[in-house]
């Protein structure tokens, strides 16, 4: 299942603004229920109960299929329905990469035949890492005025065989591309983001012991992800928002809709009590259909957001995303 939104040439040329050009998603048509997972069996008293109330009921599975093709897949459609050559291609990295030592965009790039742009990977951000890539893709096409588009790409997979990462979500599959142009839409018109190198061995998985279908995540703190990092993302996301809003004048009342990563219900629950601002309904949906999908999670619910008819030209949205690394962004965008 894919889907596609062009917004290349709908507004925003005249303001010079740097918006979306097109989102392509692609998602499985295969999904499977939570809790027939085959790890769900050997989950202790806690980890099945975090699943049990974790807000997903299924997981879209595409077999077999690597990181790089998923994203690879995902790039050629979107350049098939709108034909371009975008001068960057930047890929966000997956959790973990299918070859070490090898360049997985630059596979995407051979692949896809994007011979003459130019590859490079965001790592180390986790979820964050979509929201870090379309504002540094806008700051690129503002230093050179050469430059016409940047195609973005994602995939998420599990990083071994198990999908429950406890105490954090259910892993799901699937994959974007986007591009970031001159006069797209929506038009970003703010963005913050932040890390704390402290929460960076939080979670880890000892890949040089085992092999692949052996690796198994590990949160050296449960606690402390469930506290000090709460703390943290109220801290800073509450701050990061003023901060966004203050600087295009406006105040959270005229905020159209919220939209965010989608890791479990109780968090949709937490920064809406936190914002005061409701987070769009698009992503509880997408929640208990797909799982997380890691950094591609902000992609696709703004992509349904903006084909929901819930919004409207000239229109304020948010986008909040964080991850356990730890790292933190906010994205204002107008429609």
């Amino acid at each position: 299942m894919s889907t596609g939104k062009d917004s290349s040439g709908s507004g925003g040329t005249g303001n010079g603004g740097i918006g979306i050009g097109r989102i392509h998603c692609v998602l499985p048509e295969e999904q499977v229920k939570v809790l027939e997972l085959p790890e769900v069996e050997l989950l202790g008293h806690d980890e099945a109960r975090f699943v049990a109330e974790s807000g997903v009921r299924t997981v879209g599975v595409l077999p077999d299929a690597e990181i790089g093709e998923l994203a690879a897949r995902a790039c050629r459609e979107l350049l098939a329905a709108a034909p371009s050559h975008p001068n960057l291609l930047m890929m966000v990295a997956p959790r973990s990469p299918d070859v070490l030592l090898g360049s997985d965009v630059c596979r995407v790039q051979a692949e896809v035949g994007l011979e003459s742009s130019f590859a490079f990977t965001i790592d180390g951000l986790g979820c964050t890492g979509s929201s870090a890539a379309w504002a540094l893709a806008r700051d690129l096409l503002v230093a050179d005025p050469g430059r016409a588009s940047v195609l973005i790409t994602h995939g998420s997979r599990p990083t071994g065989v198990d999908r429950v990462r406890y105490p954090v979500t259910v892993i799901g599959d699937g994959a974007y591309a986007m591009t970031m142009v001159r006069g797209g839409r929506p038009v970003l018109r703010g963005h913050r983001m932040e890390t704390d190198g402290s929460f960076h061995d939080l979670f880890r998985v000892d890949y040089k012991q085992a092999p692949w279908y052996e690796w198994r995540e590990v949160c050296e703190s449960p606690d402390r992800y469930r506290f000090e990092m709460a703390m943290h993302s109220r801290m800073r996301l509450g701050r990061m928002v003023d901060e966004v809003l203050a600087e295009a004048g406006l105040d959270r009342s005229q905020v159209a809709a919220a939209v965010m990563q989608n890791v479990t219900a109780s968090a949709f629950e937490f920064y809406e009590t936190l914002l005061g601002i409701p987070i769009h309904p698009v992503c509880r949906t997408h929640l208990a259909d797909y799982g997380h999908l890691g950094a591609m999670d902000v992609v696709l619910n703004l992509d349904r957001l903006m084909t929901s008819g819930d919004v409207s030209t000239g229109d304020h949205v948010l986008v909040l995303n964080n991850s356990p690394v730890a790292a933190w962004a906010v994205t204002l965008w107008e429609m």
